[in-house]
C-alpha cells in the first residue's frame, strides 16, 4: 500500500469512530449534526486514500471523483452543526439561516450529483510522480461552495467561543479548536484547488493530517462532562471584530509567505512534511494561547515581577460601565455580570440568583456552567430560601462558603456544586441596597485553586454594590415603564369609553322611544339616520386607533408641491366662515405620499379654522430654505400655551378639543418623519399659531 495513503486511512477510521460514539450515545440535534458531519468525513478521506493509493489514471480518476462528491454533503451539515452546537437558541439561528442552509445543501450535492462529468476533465502526472487532476466548471463551482461553507462554519464556530465564558467556554475549548483546525486547512487546501484549478494528491494528505489532529482534539472535548450541555446565548446582530474575518481577509498574504518558506526549505518535494510540523505548531500555539491556566500565570508573573498592582481598577470599571449600559433587562444585565466576574476573578463557575419582591424565593438569573433545565432542579424550597435570606441580612461583607459549617453554607453550596476539586473555595457575593437584598452571586472553580486575597474579596464587595444598584435601576425602570404603559392604556380607554357611551346613549334613547313611535314615517326616518351616524362615528374612531397599530409605510411620487397643495385645500376652501390665504414661492418637483401628506395637510388647515375667530384668516404658505421645502400653515386663533407644547401636542390621546381624541398631530407627525422631514410649531397664547412642516428637496 502506497505510505501516502495511510494518512486518509487512519482519518477515516477516527472520524467513523468518533461519529458512531457520538451518534451511539446522543440523540439531540446538534448531536446528529456531528455525528453525521463526521461520518461525511470518513467517507470523503476513505475515498481519497483510495486514490492516493491506486496505480493506475481509472482508478486514480474514479475515487476522486467520489470523493469530490462525498466533499458536496460537508458544507451543508457543518453549517448547520455550528449555527446548533452549544447554543441554547439555536432554533432561533437555524430559522434565520433557512435560506442559507438550504443553499448550502442543495447546491453543492446538485453539482456533484447532475454535473459528475463536469467535476474533473482530465489527469496527469508530475516530474515527481505526482498525480493532479484538473477540474471542470463542476468541480470548481464545488470546491468554491466549499470554501465559502468552510468560512462561514469558522464564523459562526467563533462567535459560539466568544460567547461562552467559564466552565462553559472550558467544556467546548478543545471540539471548537479541533473543527476550527480542520475547517482552516480545508480553506487552505481548497484555495489552493480554487488557485490552480487543479487537484494536487498531497493535499488530500494534508487534510487527512488535519482530520486526525482534529478527531484527536474532539476526542479530548467528548472526554470532558457536558461537552454537548452547554447553553450560549450569541447575539443575533451581525458579527463584528470577527478573527475569522480578519484572517479571511489577509489570506492571500499568508499563503504567499507560507509558500515562500517551503520553497526556502526545501522545495515542493518536501511540502507534506513540512506542512504537518507548521499544523502541529499551530495547534499547540492555539491551545497554549485559550489555556486560561497560561493567561493567569502570565499576568501574576508580570503583577509580583514588575510591582503593579492584582487589579487595574480604572480599567474594570470602564468595562463594567460598558458592559452594562446597554443592558435594560434583569436577565441581560447579569449576563454581563457573570461574563464580567469571569474575566476579573478568573474564576470558570459563576452564578448569579435574584430574590423575589417578597424574599420568599430564588430566583435563576443566569450562569457560566448551569443551564437552566440544572438550575431549576437545584431551586430551594420556601423555608430553605428563608433561612438563608435570614441568614445573609447578618453577613453584608463576602463570605467563603466552604469555610462554614452552617445550614446556610450547605444551602449555598446546595444550588452552586463545584465543578473541578482543585478550584478552591466557593465566595458569596451579596446584591444588596440600603440594606435590601436583592440576589446573591456566588463563583467557584477559580483557575489553579488560588485562594482570595484580602484584594478580591474588597473588589468583589464593590463589583456587588454595583451589580445590586443596576438592578435596582433596572427594576424600577421596569415599574416605571409599566405606569406609564397603564397610563396610557386608561387615557385611551377614557376617550374610548367616552365616545362609546355617547353612541350607546344615542342608541339607547332611540330604542326606548321605538315602541311609541315606530309607526311614525318620520321617527323611522330619524331612527335610521341617527344609527347610521352612531355606526360610521364608531367606525371612525376605531379606524383612527388602528392607525397606532401598523408600521406606517409611505409610496412616494414625484408631484409639483405647490399645484398639488392648491388641489388638496379646494375643497376646504368651499366651507363656510374660512378666509384662506395663499403665499406659494417657486419650489422644485418633490417625491411624497400624496396619499398620506393629504391627512397632514387636512389636519393642520381644519385645527387652523377651529382655533381662528370667526372673521379670521388662514395662511398656507411654501418656500425653500438650505435643501428642505417648507410648507408653513399659520392662523390668529387662541394659541397654545408652553406646556401643552412641550409635554403634550405631539402624543396621542392629549388635545384641548372637546370632542377630539388627541391622535391627529401624533398622526401627522409620524407621517411627516416617515418622509425624513420634521415638524415644528411656533404659539403664544392668543396670539395665534404656525405650524412648519419640512420635506427634503431632491438634489
Amino acid at each position: 500500500m502506497n505510505v501516502a495513503a495511510l494518512p486518509s486511512f487512519v482519518g477515516a477510521f477516527f472520524s467513523g469512530a468518533t461519529a458512531f460514539v457520538v451518534g451511539w450515545r446522543e440523540r439531540g440535534t446538534p448531536h446528529r449534526a456531528f455525528a453525521a458531519g463526521m461520518f461525511a468525513l470518513a467517507i470523503e478521506s476513505l475515498f481519497n486514500g483510495f486514490a492516493l493509493a491506486a496505480f493506475s489514471d481509472d482508478e486514480n480518476f474514479f475515487w476522486e471523483k467520489y470523493g469530490l462528491i462525498a466533499m458536496a454533503f460537508l458544507p451543508g451539515v457543518w453549517l448547520f452543526f455550528s449555527l446548533s452546537y452549544g447554543r441554547g437558541n439555536y432554533r432561533e439561528f437555524l430559522h434565520r439561516w433557512r435560506f442559507v442552509l438550504a443553499s448550502a445543501f442543495l447546491i453543492p450535492i446538485a453539482l456533484a450529483v447532475f454535473g459528475q462529468k463536469n467535476l474533473i476533465v482530465s489527469t496527469n502526472q508530475t516530474d515527481y510522480g505526482r498525480w493532479m487532476f484538473f477540474l471542470g466548471g463542476g468541480g470548481i463551482a464545488l470546491n468554491l461552495f466549499f470554501l465559502a461553507g468552510a468560512v462561514l462554519v469558522l464564523m459562526n464556530l467563533e462567535r459560539t467561543f466568544r460567547a461562552a465564558v467559564g466552565t462553559m467556554r472550558w467544556r467546548i475549548k478543545f471540539m471548537i479548536v479541533g473543527l476550527g483546525v480542520l475547517f482552516a486547512v480545508r480553506s487552505y487546501t481548497a484555495s489552493q484547488i480554487l488557485l490552480f484549478h487543479a487537484i494536487e494528491l498531497p493535499l488530500q494528505a494534508l487534510n487527512a493530517t488535519a482530520l486526525i489532529a482534529a478527531c484527536a482534539l474532539i476526542a479530548r472535548s467528548l472526554f470532558r462532562a457536558g461537552h454537548f450541555d452547554v447553553d450560549v446565548y450569541p447575539s443575533h446582530s451581525v458579527l463584528q471584530n470577527s478573527l475569522t474575518t480578519l484572517l479571511a481577509g489577509i489570506y492571500l498574504l499568508v499563503i504567499g509567505i507560507f509558500a515562500n518558506v517551503v520553497a526556502a526549505i526545501g522545495g515542493d518535494n518536501a511540502f507534506p512534511l513540512k506542512a504537518f510540523f507548521v499544523l502541529i505548531a499551530l495547534v499547540l500555539l492555539t491551545v497554549l494561547l485559550l489555556s486560561e491556566r497560561v493567561r493567569l500565570r502570565a499576568s501574576r508573573f508580570v503583577s509580583r515581577h514588575f510591582q503593579r498592582p492584582q487589579y487595574d481598577y480604572r480599567t474594570v470599571w470602564r468595562k463594567f460601565t460598558e458592559d452594562t449600559a446597554s443592558c435594560v433587562g434583569e436577565n441581560d444585565l447579569c449576563q454581563a455580570a457573570i461574563k464580567l466576574a469571569s474575566d476579573v476573578f478568573h474564576v470558570l463557575s459563576v452564578t448569579i440568583w435574584i430574590a423575589d419582591e417578597k424574599q420568599e424565593e430564588l430566583d435563576f438569573a443566569a450562569s457560566t456552567f448551569l443551564s437552566e433545565a440544572k438550575a431549576d432542579e437545584l431551586n430551594l424550597e420556601k423555608n430553605e430560601a428563608a433561612d438563608l435570606f435570614a441568614a445573609l441580612k447578618k453577613r453584608p461583607e463576602p463570605m467563603d462558603v466552604d469555610l462554614s459549617r452552617e445550614k446556610w453554607a450547605a444551602t449555598l453550596k446546595k444550588i452552586h456544586p463545584s465543578e473541578f476539586s482543585k478550584g478552591g473555595h466557593r465566595i458569596c457575593v451579596q446584591l444588596a441596597v440600603g440594606g435590601e437584598l436583592l440576589g446573591l452571586m456566588i463563583l467557584g472553580d477559580r483557575i489553579g485553586g488560588i485562594p482570595f486575597s484580602g484584594q478580591d474579596f474588597d473588589l468583589l464587595k464593590c463589583v456587588g454594590d454595583e451589580i445590586a444598584a443596576s438592578l435596582l435601576n433596572t427594576r424600577l425602570s421596569q415599574k416605571l415603564l409599566q405606569a406609564k404603559e397603564l397610563e396610557a392604556f386608561q387615557t385611551m380607554s377614557a376617550f374610548f369609553v367616552h365616545d362609546l357611551k355617547n353612541a350607546a346613549s344615542t342608541l339607547n334613547l332611540m330604542f326606548q322611544n321605538l315602541p311609541a313611535h315606530f309607526d311614525n314615517p318620520a321617527f323611522r326616518q330619524d331612527a335610521l339616520r341617527g344609527i347610521g351616524k352612531s355606526v360610521e362615528h364608531i367606525n371612525c374612531l376605531v379606524e383612527r386607533l388602528s392607525l397606532l397599530r401598523y408600521e406606517l409605510k409611505i409610496k412616494p411620487v414625484e408631484f409639483n408641491f405647490n399645484e398639488w397643495i392648491s388641489k388638496s385645500l379646494a375643497d376646504f376652501e368651499k366651507n363656510p366662515g374660512v378666509n384662506l390665504v395663499k403665499e406659494f414661492k417657486p419650489l422644485p418637483k418633490i417625491s411624497f405620499d400624496p396619499d398620506q401628506l393629504l391627512k397632514v395637510v387636512t389636519n393642520l388647515a381644519l385645527n387652523a379654522k377651529e382655533a381662528s375667530p370667526r372673521d379670521g384668516q388662514i395662511r398656507v404658505g411654501t418656500s425653500q430654505v438650505n435643501g428642505w421645502a417648507i410648507l408653513s400653515v399659520s392662523d390668529d386663533g387662541c394659541g397654545m400655551n408652553p406646556d401643552f407644547l412641550n409635554r403634550s401636542l405631539f402624543r396621542p390621546f392629549q388635545t384641548t378639543k372637546k370632542n377630539g381624541i388627541g391622535i391627529g398631530m401624533f398622526q401627522s407627525k409620524m407621517i411627516v418623519e416617515a418622509h425624513r422631514g420634521k415638524i415644528e410649531v411656533q404659539s403664544e397664547p392668543g396670539r395665534g399659531t404656525t405650524f412648519r412642516v419640512y420635506l427634503p428637496v431632491k438634489t
